[in-house]
């Protein structure tokens, strides 16, 4: 699985990353047809969560190499707007069993994106059973739909930020490392990858589980523990200063996460929706630890404004370190972090005429 991915990932990053906008809801269409070879035809793809961060890149970047997208979703943190153009849209909320089956059943999708869930880690330990009905009863529902209507395909977007538990210092989480899940959380999507890999095994549907580091890119909202790139955005906007959670007490750099680039995700959504041997699991992440802290100097950076920060005590359900072993992309290939703020700041953020100036874009 690995060398395949390398020979997949070594031979179109480069390119992939050249026709990634800056602008989220601005994709541009792949002009390499190298690429579309590793499509044996265009494809009927169904994205869940589809107008949100994650799922709306997947379905725009979709929809430009020459797919037929369909999205569902509630807009419950989303707008109408937001749907990519020329997207078929079911507003359908995945614990809704009836009304997931009686979407899946009129766009008859070869492939399924999951990317519909319930993402941060305080509401889950606020709400464990809130979380569990949409991150286990939700993607029970899509995955009944899924097999009912016979789709070829089911890419489960899973978490690897949260599932491995404590990463240790100088160690990376690889895919066969036991899951040890410390939050709510972590152990919903750990329980649904199970009913993932069951429908797999039972109903011979091809599956994938991508186990996402903490993504992070334009669009973005600051809900979730990788939304801390957007909530820093913000603070930086407004004048304020930038709170940093300890990892055992205050000031002592904040927590380590992997943060991994919204491309680099959708890249690895479209290769386990479209290759002909999809991985079963895999980290998409980067492989390189960041601080709380460093990340938040590293955005003052890309800005040309200073940091003011504000240290704060540990929060709960917080792992100290989480730092991936890489699958998709492979070792290297991943947008290093310093571009990839670049690429935020300038869509959120653009630059005036004179430099270390900059305006907030306005949005809808």
């Amino acid at each position: 699985m690995v060398e395949f991915a390398r020979g997949f990932w070594g031979a179109t990053a480069s390119r992939l990353f050249k026709h990634f906008s800056p602008v989220w809801f601005e994709p541009k269409p792949l002009a390499d047809k190298r690429r579309k070879a590793h499509y044996v035809f265009s494809m009927r793809l169904l994205v869940t969560g589809g107008a949100g961060f994650i799922g709306g890149h997947i379905a725009r970047q979709a929809i430009a190499e020459g797919h037929e997208v369909a999205i569902l979703d509630n807009l419950r943190r989303a707008k109408r707007q937001q749907v990519a153009p020329n997207a078929a849209f079911y507003e359908v909320d995945i614990v809704d069993q009836a009304a997931v089956c009686e979407a899946v059943a009129d766009f008859r999708p070869q492939a399924i994106s999951h990317q519909a869930a319930q993402v941060s880690v305080p509401a889950s330990v606020d709400d464990p059973a809130l979380d569990c009905r949409i991150n286990v009863n939700g993607t029970i529902h899509v995955l009944r739909a899924a097999v009912s209507c016979q789709v070829e395909r089911f890419v489960f977007a899973s978490t690897g930020g949260a599932i491995y538990g404590e990463v240790p210092a100088d160690s990376l989480a690889a895919t066969d490392w036991v899951p040890q899940p410390a939050s709510p959380y972590a152990i919903s999507k750990y329980a649904a990858e199970h009913y993932v890999r069951y429908a797999a095994k039972q109903h011979g549907i091809k599956t994938s589980i991508l186990r996402y580091a903490n993504v992070y890119g334009p669009g973005q909202s600051n809900e979730g523990e990788a939304g801390v790139v957007a909530l820093f955005l913000e603070h930086f906007a407004r004048g304020e200063p930038i709170t940093v959670f300890g990892r055992n007490a205050p000031g002592d750099g904040g927590c380590i996460r992997d943060y991994v680039y919204v491309s680099d995700v959708v890249a690895a959504n479209l290769l386990a929706m479209t290759a002909e041997s999809p991985p079963n699991v895999a980290n998409v992440s980067t492989g390189v630890g960041t601080s709380t802290t460093a990340l938040a100097e590293a955005l003052a950076h890309a800005l040309h404004q200073d940091l003011t920060m504000r240290q704060a005590g540990p929060r709960r359900g917080d792992l100290e370190r989480s730092v991936l072993e890489p699958t998709l992309p492979v070792s290297g290939q991943a947008l290093p972090l310093e571009l990839g703020l670049a690429r935020v700041v300038a869509s959120v953020l653009p630059r005036s005429g004179s430099r270390g100036e900059c305006h907030r874009q306005e949005q809808d």
